[in-house]
C-alpha cells in the first residue's frame, strides 16, 4: 500500500515499530534479525517488544475512535518504566524530554510520545480502521478525520462495501 509516509519527528519510530506486523498477510519484521537490529532489540527482548507495538497499536486505534482488536498492556503502564528527563539546551535554553536512557526501545517511544505531545501531533498518529490492516499512518488530513492508511486500497475496500450493502 504505496500512499503511506513517514510520521513526522519520533513518531516515525512509533510508525515503524507499529507496522512491523502485516496483519493481512502475518509476516512479522520482529521475526528476522534484521527486523529485530532496526529496533535496537535481541531475541530476549522480543516479547517487549512485541507487547510495546500492540500496546501502540491500541493507542493508534484509540485515536481513531476504534477500541482495539484484543485485550493488550495499557500504553501508561509500559512507558511508566521508561524514565525521561529534562534535557536544557546551553546555548538558547531550550527544553525537551529525552530518555534517561537512550538505548532501550521502551525509552526511546517514551521520547517519541512526549515529544509528540508537546508538538501536538500525538493525536495525529493512527491506526487504520479497516479490521485487516490497523497499519499505523500519519493523519494529515486537514481536520485530523482521516480513517484509513491508505484511500486508494483500505478506503476503497470499505467504500465499496458499504455500497454494495446499500445495493444488495
Amino acid at each position: 500500500m504505496s500512499e503511506r509516509s513517514p510520521a513526522p519527528g519520533g513518531l516515525a519510530l512509533l510508525q515503524s515499530l507499529v507496522n512491523t506486523l502485516d496483519l493481512d498477510g502475518g509476516a512479522d519484521r520482529l521475526d528476522t534479525p534484521e527486523g529485530r537490529a532496526e529496533f535496537g532489540i535481541d531475541a530476549a527482548g522480543l516479547p517487549a517488544a512485541r507487547a510495546l507495538r500492540e500496546s501502540l497499536r491500541a493507542a493508534l486505534l484509540a485515536h481513531a475512535g476504534r477500541p482495539p482488536h484484543r485485550a493488550v498492556a495499557p500504553l501508561g503502564e509500559l512507558l511508566a518504566g521508561a524514565p525521561l528527563l529534562v534535557a536544557v539546551d546551553a546555548r538558547d535554553g531550550s527544553a525537551a524530554l529525552a530518555p534517561a536512557d537512550a538505548g532501550p526501545l521502551l525509552c526511546r517511544v517514551a521520547a517519541a510520545v512526549a515529544e509528540a505531545l508537546v508538538a501536538g501531533t500525538w493525536t495525529r498518529l493512527k491506526a487504520c480502521e479497516a479490521a485487516d490492516c490497523h497499519w499505523a499512518y500519519y493523519d494529515r488530513s486537514p481536520a485530523g478525520r482521516g480513517r484509513w492508511c491508505t484511500m486508494r486500497v483500505c478506503g476503497a475496500r470499505a467504500k465499496m462495501r458499504r455500497y454494495r450493502a446499500r445495493a444488495g
